[in-house]
């Protein structure tokens, strides 16, 4: 598995556990270890993502850090590569 698509399922991991950590959280709202578990997985994502955004462009269009060209189209579409 290449670099790019690693770093895409340790993204996807994160999504889906912080999704569930909300759903929990929806039910269970004083739970301190849940909590603090969101946080720390909430963190790893934004680093998952920023590092993802350095090495292969942005995820999503409000990701994009040039102010001075719209970046977003720059790199293959996900159907062009390989």
């Amino acid at each position: 598995m290449n670099d790019r698509r690693a770093l895409l399922n340790k993204i996807k991991k994160y999504d889906f556990t912080l999704k569930e950590l909300n759903l929990y959280l929806d039910t269970h709202p004083e739970c301190r270890r849940a909590l603090a578990m969101f946080r720390r997985y909430k963190e790893l994502r934004k680093k998952a993502i920023d590092e993802f955004n350095d090495r292969f462009g942005p995820l999503t269009p409000e990701l994009v850090t040039n102010g001075e060209h719209w970046s977003w189209t720059d790199d293959p579409w996900p159907w062009e590569r390989s």
